[in-house]
């Protein structure tokens, strides 16, 4: 099963050196979940040859610009393109009346429903499943209540081998994909382990987008298959990350190398870093398995 993300923004506060404001879209299993939408999102999907309409579920980290300000524009885009599927979107509760003003003053009434699911940064919550994913919050420590976000992809069903299934019946087929064994009315067992193969084990992605260094958050990103964290500064510049409540490099390496990550991905880069293979390095002396998260990479999860 399909499970990606691609970067679609990677610059904090504004766009700079070619770099958007936040905004990443995660593909599971062929269905679009946007996280965060920050000014030229729309635009960034339409780049990477990405189709908007394929979106049905967005997730807002929090009220900072540089993680929404791309949103109504793209809600708005929809609405012209002729949408009338819902779109469920989670985030902090203003959110909802920020686009209500909006679209009363600018007149625009949606040809498809909102449906909105207010998330509160008060603890960790399940706040949206279905038959691929369960998506939890990771609550951060920001300048204004902020919320992380793990997706964690639901067990799949063994697979079948082919060759040796086709000589019995396909209603055996769904017992055989759970790992149940079958037992035929002449006595013979089938069993699962001979006709199927074991599913790929679900992996899980965690995103955290502002917020400084806090070990409260750590228990709900452990182990994840694939970490995205801010890493704003350099640490040389610690103090200033401490007062706007946001990361270093090295931080974000420690984070990752303490909760036992498998990979890490970094972004959310200062506008005073015109390049940024410092601060790939400097997150590589703590924790050598982390790439940069820029505009346009795909990384499987």
């Amino acid at each position: 099963m399909k499970f990606e993300v691609t970067i679609l923004g990677s610059s904090s506060a504004t766009p700079v050196f070619n770099r958007n404001p936040s905004a990443q879209l995660l593909n599971c299993n062929e269905k679009y979940y946007l996280i965060d939408c920050g000014e030229g999102t729309q635009q960034q999907l339409t780049k990477y040859n990405l189709k908007a309409a394929r979106i049905d579920h967005i997730f807002i980290s929090h009220l900072h610009g540089d993680h929404y300000f791309g949103l109504i524009g793209l809600l708005s885009s929809l609405h012209l393109n002729g949408r009338i599927k819902p779109m469920q979107i989670f985030a902090p509760t203003p959110l909802l009346e920020i686009l209500e003003i909006q679209f009363k003053y600018s007149d625009t009434n949606l040809r498809y429903p909102i449906e909105f699911f207010p998330i509160e940064a008060d603890e960790s919550k399940q706040i949206f499943e279905n038959q691929d994913l369960i998506v939890k919050t990771v609550v951060l420590n920001h300048r204004i209540p902020t919320t992380g976000f793990v997706f964690q992809q639901k067990p799949r069903q063994r697979k079948l081998i082919k060759e040796k299934t086709e000589d019995i019946p396909m209603a055996y087929y769904a017992a055989l994909k759970k790992g149940k064994d079958i037992e035929q009315s002449n006595g013979e067992i089938l069993r699962s382990e001979d006709f199927t193969t074991p599913a790929e084990p679900p992996r899980s992605y965690a995103y955290c987008s502002d917020t400084m260094y806090d070990e409260r958050y750590f228990e709900t990103i452990k182990e994840s298959d694939t970490l995205y964290h801010e890493a704003t500064f350099m640490h040389e510049l610690l103090d200033r990350a401490n007062e706007t409540h946001h990361t270093t490099a090295k931080q974000a390496g420690e984070i990752a190398k303490i909760n036992g990550v498998k990979k890490l991905l970094i972004g959310h880069f200062s506008s005073r870093y015109k390049t940024l293979q410092m601060l790939l390095e400097e997150t590589q002396s703590v924790f050598e398995n982390t790439e940069l998260a820029v505009e346009g990479r795909t990384f499987q999860l």
